[in-house]
């Protein structure tokens, strides 16, 4: 990367448009004076005659590249020291049908639980730059949406590409968190978290709760769990015999026993979301419980470019010189 040590000097620069502008104007000492212009117009054709408009763009050239020297380019080769985290984090997102639910705001208008739990998501992944994050959303079964990664541009994208009716439809809790806790397992970090959510009860999977939530104990992988949706019945779209989309009330319920056990076992904390405030300050919460930091040591290294400027401003400076007193010279001088 370069970049210059004193970058305030290149406004220099701009008042060089300005001094030729001004030089222009006031035109060039008259070498020979006659009584009349008409005399000498057919010299001032010559290609000679014009030398000085020559030798005034090299001098422009070598103010310029000196500018550029008295800036101090530098090719930097590494950063200072920084503060970097020892944190993996596996998110695992519901995306059942009931995730469809319109209990849920976002921008001040209804919206379905999944579009409301992306959106907080994204802000809890923007505000730990410093973690590999990885994502896995899961219905009947669960899915890799994406492995552990730094490249949080990357992994927001992929975020946003999760939607209900990817996989059969279904709530497989304890799947999820055995794949999640997989991913974890032989990762180097300092600490290892997995943020749960879900809408429902566990009905699908391979993988009892209990069971992965003493893989995950074992391996000494947090499990904060987060129930999310409102209590009793929630507005959800449907479609009817003619294809016409309505809502309609359906029942939700969410098995905070199950969740609350899985935290439990793992040393973490279980959460109830029933609104999008709530969701964001569960979110924000765990952000705050699980900030672990720790000193890299980057040595920092410049390689001076000056040199690249200045070498060619003295050429540009000798070759002006050159003609200056050789094929453009002016007599008398």
């Amino acid at each position: 990367m370069i970049r210059f040590l004193y970058p305030h000097l290149l406004w220099l620069l701009a008042l060089l448009p300005l001094y030729a502008f001004l030089r222009g104007r006031r035109g060039r000492v008259a070498a020979v004076e006659y009584s009349s212009a008409h005399r000498v117009r057919a010299v001032a054709r010559e290609t000679r005659s014009r030398a000085g408009a020559w030798l005034t763009t090299l001098t422009m050239l070598t103010l310029g590249l000196l500018v550029v020297a008295l800036a101090r380019p530098q090719l930097g080769r590494s950063t200072a020291p920084v503060q970097a985290s020892g944190v993996d984090i596996m998110l695992a997102l519901d995306v059942s049908g009931s995730m469809q639910a319109l209990d849920f705001t976002l921008d001040g208008q209804p919206a379905n639980r999944l579009d409301v739990v992306k959106s907080v998501v994204a802000k809890f992944i923007e505000e730990r730059p410093n973690d590999r994050i990885g994502i896995v959303a899961f219905a009947g079964a669960p899915y890799l949406v994406s492995p552990l990664t730094l490249d949080h541009d990357w992994l927001l994208q992929n975020l946003d590409r999760v939607q209900i009716g990817a996989v059969e439809d279904g709530t497989a809790i304890g799947s999820a968190l055995a794949s999640c806790v997989n991913r974890l397992r032989d990762q180097p970090g300092k600490s290892k978290l997995v943020v749960l959510l879900t809408d429902g009860q566990n009905n699908a999977g391979k993988v009892n709760p209990a069971t992965a939530a003493q893989a995950a104990q074992t391996l000494g992988v947090k499990a904060y769990t987060i129930g999310a949706g409102v209590r009793g019945e929630a507005p959800v779209p449907v479609t009817d015999a003619f294809g016409r989309r309505q809502l309609a009330m359906a029942k939700v319920d969410v098995d905070e026993e199950t969740l609350q056990n899985i935290a439990t076992e793992t040393g973490a904390k279980f959460y109830r979301a029933t609104d999008t405030d709530s969701l964001e300050r569960i979110y924000a919460e765990i952000d705050r419980l699980e900030k672990t930091t720790q000193t890299l040591k980057r040595f920092q290294s410049q390689r001076e470019l000056f040199a690249w400027s200045v070498v060619p401003a003295l050429c540009l400076l000798g070759l002006a010189f050159g003609l200056q007193q050789t094929r453009f010279r002016r007599l008398p001088a």
